[in-house]
C-alpha cells in the first residue's frame, strides 16, 4: 500500500472511530455529518466523498463495530489464561459495551443485525469457531462437561442468537446483557466453583 493509500485508510479509520464515537454517546439521529466531521477532524466533503451518505457511513461504522468486538472476542480466546478467566473477561466486555452503548444506537444495530448478511457472515465464519474453541478449552480444563456435545453448545447458542435477533425482545434487553451473559456461562445455579 503506497503513501496516498495508507493516508486515505487512515483518514477513513479516523471517520468511522468518531462517527462511532458519536454514536455511542448520543445515538444516530442527533448525530449530524457536521458533528462527526469535526470529531474526525475533516471536512464534510470528505466524508461524502467516503460514504456516500449518513445512512452508507451507519452501515460501515456497523461492520467496525463489529469487526472490532470480533477482534476483542478473538483477543480473549487466544489469550493465555485459563477458561473462568476468559468468560469473566467475555462478561465484563458485554457489561463495560452495555453500559456505554447509547439505546437507539443498540436499536439500530440490532435491527441491522436482523437483517444483514454481513454481520450473519462474520458470525458464522468467526464467532462460531472461537465459541467452539472456548468451549473444548473449557471441556479440557474440567470446567465444561466432556460429555455436552459441540453440536448441542451451539444449538444453544444458536436458538438464544434467533430469539435476541426478535425485534420485540432486543428491544428489552440491552439492561439485562450482563445477567444473560451470566446465565449463558454459569447456568441460573450460578457460579460456585470460580
Amino acid at each position: 500500500m503506497d503513501g496516498f493509500q495508507r493516508r486515505r485508510e487512515l483518514k477513513k479509520r479516523n471517520i468511522l472511530e468518531a462517527a462511532l464515537a458519536l454514536f455511542m454517546k448520543h445515538g444516530i439521529q442527533k448525530v449530524s455529518i457536521v458533528e462527526i466531521a469535526k470529531e474526525a477532524n475533516v471536512s464534510q466533503v470528505t466524508i461524502y466523498n467516503y460514504f456516500e451518505s449518513k445512512h452508507k457511513l451507519i452501515h460501515e461504522v456497523f461492520i467496525f463495530y463489529i469487526n472490532k468486538a470480533v477482534v476483542d472476542f478473538e483477543n480473549i480466546i487466544e489469550a493465555k489464561l485459563p477458561f473462568p478467566e476468559k468468560i469473566k473477561k467475555i462478561i465484563f466486555n458485554k457489561k463495560e459495551v452495555a453500559s456505554q452503548i447509547h439505546e437507539e444506537f443498540y436499536h439500530y444495530m440490532m435491527k441491522e443485525y436482523t437483517e444483514g448478511n454481513e454481520i450473519e457472515k462474520l458470525y458464522n465464519e468467526k464467532a462460531i469457531p472461537y465459541f467452539i474453541k472456548l468451549f473444548e478449552e473449557g471441556k479440557e480444563q474440567g470446567y465444561v462437561d466432556p460429555n455436552l456435545s459441540n453440536e448441542a453448545i451451539l444449538f444453544y447458542v444458536h436458538m438464544l442468537k434467533e430469539y435476541i435477533q426478535k425485534e420485540e425482545v432486543y428491544q428489552k434487553i440491552l439492561p439485562l446483557t450482563e445477567d444473560i451473559t451470566n446465565i449463558f456461562f454459569y447456568g441460573v445455579v450460578g457460579n460456585k466453583e470460580v
